[in-house]
């Protein structure tokens, strides 16, 4: 599904991804595990297009993509929650859930993204102001989902969360995964990771330094967790 080889980025005249290589087979959940500042969310932003001075191949269903702008990326079925959401704050949840384009050709409907949400259902009429932060990650993942992606990338969905909303984001991601749409996700919560992902990278300094697997995160788990700081 995705492929980045060697990719490079700066902010300005900052270096910040050095030689980034990964890949995302259909269907799988992939976790890009580090500490803050490490390039994880620039890794993001660059494949999606945000980022536009960078060197290097990031390719999609085996076509190129580097030299795309973010909204034609988009439209090929790339979907990005950043990890600020991007909530319309003057907008209801209904008109939030509805200001993007269908994209794909499996979108979610509204009534399936309620049944997910119950919450979301209680508070369609209210304005983006009003939501809690775990309200507001359902709603920005939620936005994603209605326009049928094949590739959600995700950016730390569950900091700062409640245990009990971290738990309906790990669902929706199961869920997710279970439809066959894959996923990047940006994570710090290494618990979180490895009860959702099949596999890991880990970065440092702007590199990926390691390639696991879930079996090799949850056995390491204890020495990860102490290398983060979590």
């Amino acid at each position: 599904m995705l492929e980045v080889k060697d990719l490079h980025a700066w902010y300005e005249e900052s270096h910040v991804l050095h030689g980034v290589s990964l890949d995302v087979a259909r269907g799988e959940v992939v976790t890009l595990v580090g500490r803050n500042g490490a390039g994880k969310t620039t890794t993001l932003k660059a494949i999606v297009g945000i980022i536009r001075k960078k060197r290097g191949s990031v390719r999609l269903l085996d076509d190129p993509i580097e030299r795309q702008p973010a909204f034609r990326i988009a439209r090929m079925g790339v979907a990005f929650v950043p990890e600020e959401r991007g909530i319309y704050a003057g907008l209801s949840v209904m008109e939030n859930l509805m200001l993007p384009p269908v994209v794909g050709s499996s979108p979610w409907t509204v009534e399936r993204i309620f049944s997910l949400f119950p919450r979301l259902r209680e508070r369609a009429g209210s304005p983006g102001t009003t939501l809690s932060g775990g309200e507001q990650q359902m709603l920005a993942i939620a936005r994603a989902l209605r326009m049928g992606p094949s590739l959600l990338l995700l950016d730390e969905p569950t900091e700062g969360l409640a245990p009990s909303i971290v738990k309906a984001i790990r669902d929706l991601i199961l869920e997710i995964k279970r439809e066959g749409i894959t996923v990047l996700l940006v994570s710090q919560n290494v618990r979180f990771a490895a009860k959702v992902s099949d596999r890991h990278y880990l970065m440092v300094n702007g590199r990926i330094v390691e390639s696991l697997e879930n079996a090799q995160v949850i056995d390491r788990e204890h020495e990860l967790l102490e290398y983060l700081g979590v």
